[in-house]
């Protein structure tokens, strides 16, 4: 069965910071309605090549893009690049460096910050280029794209909580405030999405360090959150995704031909 879905990466969220602060994601999870997953992020703990990762189902050191200097299109094909094949829709809302690595790099932002281009992968795009762009703004951005559009596909990419954790470190109250801000605009929309029919996965690319930076293999830097909402998806307690799974188990979700890794117990039977 064909299902549309929206896919939020909130950026730089360590597992114990969304689990303490995600408090309606936390009710949903609490009230049947999603699932709460422990991911461990792949190596490097770095954004670009994590993004390529959860997007592709490829690790870095497969994928090639492995710091976050390596600005180049993806050699890769992304859950974008198979939902075009399937004749379905794409959009994001997203920090600009994903539009490098699947639309056109490098980034010119009087052309493509606002991109509608029915022949890219990502036929719809706001993407911004400061990590202090307000994340209430860029869910905002993602809405209108949905409203306008009615993506098939939908990235949500705000950049706030990784920017207030390289400012003032994991363990800082600015950190945990940015992750409880984030929840609360993201409660502005998740209902209504669900409620249109739209399956909807939020996790991250990567954690934090009290150092105010990640890219190693501390376990703060590592584990990041998976919570999974809609009738597609198990809410399997014992399912134990990967990170490499992520873009093969949307494109299931999808309905759309692929050839990635899929967890096949966060699937409903």
């Amino acid at each position: 069965m064909r299902r549309d879905v929206i896919l939020v990466v909130l950026d730089g969220l360590n597992f114990q910071v969304a689990y303490d602060t995600l408090g309606h994601l936390q009710a949903l999870v609490a009230a049947g309605r999603g699932h709460l997953y422990r991911l461990e992020c792949e190596l490097p703990s770095l954004s670009r090549p994590l993004y390529e990762c959860i997007l592709t189902g490829v690790p870095p050191v497969k994928s090639g893009v492995v710091h976050n200097g390596v600005a180049r299109l993806s050699n890769q094909k992304s859950v974008f690049h198979y939902a075009r094949a399937a004749g379905r829709t794409t959009a994001a809302a997203a920090y600009y460096w994903i539009s490098e690595l699947y639309n056109r790099t490098p980034f010119d932002a009087a052309r493509d910050r606002h991109t509608a281009a029915p022949e890219l992968p990502i036929q719809y795009g706001t993407f911004y280029y400061a990590g202090h762009y307000p994340d209430s703004h860029l869910f905002d951005d993602a809405e209108s794209l949905r409203a306008k559009h009615r993506p098939n596909f939908l990235l949500v990419h705000p950049m706030n909580i990784d920017d207030a954790g390289h400012a003032h470190g994991l363990a800082s109250p600015h950190y945990r405030n940015a992750a409880r801000q984030a929840g609360v605009v993201m409660s502005q929309y998740l209902d209504a999405w669900l409620e249109a029919g739209y399956q909807v996965v939020v996790t991250s690319d990567h954690g934090m360090n009290d150092d105010r930076t990640h890219g190693g293999v501390l376990p703060e830097e590592r584990e990041v959150p998976l919570f999974v909402f809609g009738d597609a998806f198990s809410f399997d307690p014992q399912a134990r995704p990967r990170q490499t799974d992520l873009c093969g188990t949307l494109c299931a979700v999808l309905g759309v031909e692929h050839d990635k890794p899929v967890c096949e117990a966060l699937l409903k039977r």
